[in-house]
């Protein structure tokens, strides 16, 4: 029986707009940080590591903003709205760059399933759900 993987990722938005992002060192694409949820952590704390891990900010979770599925890889990944409360931004074994970007540059500079992600993140009253194949967000059934 196939399994699935849980991701989490945290869009930290700063109280200027500028969103946090990471240019990764295993594929050098832009994209929020984030990771696999170990098997006994809860979501937010799972987004809080991954965050400090790979970015060194520490951040407070505000809420859920989405719930997205690689159909191609069996992730799920949920999605958090975050907050920075510390930390220095720094680069780590994985990342290659840590910046502040602008929800327009986020768009420019990720493939359209990391920017759906930013987006839904400033827009959510409540979380989205959407399904990709990895680069391409695929239309409800």
């Amino acid at each position: 029986m196939p399994l699935h993987s849980v991701s989490v990722a945290g869009i930290v938005v700063r109280d200027d707009g500028r969103v946090l992002v990471i240019r990764r060192a295993d594929n050098g694409t832009w994209e929020p940080p984030g990771g696999v949820l170990e098997l006994d952590e809860r979501p937010e704390d799972g987004v809080i590591r991954e965050v400090l891990e790979e970015t060194g900010i520490a951040v407070s979770v505000e809420r859920l903003t989405g719930v997205y599925k690689n159909m191609t890889r069996g992730v799920v990944a949920l999605v958090f709205r975050c907050r920075p409360v510390g930390g220095q931004a720094t680069t780590s074994p994985e990342s290659t760059a840590v910046e502040w970007v602008t929800p327009q540059e986020a768009k420019h500079t990720m493939s359209e399933v990391y920017a759906v992600r930013v987006t839904d993140a400033l827009d959510a009253e409540t979380p989205y759900v959407r399904a990709h194949d990895g680069r391409h967000l695929l239309e409800p059934a």
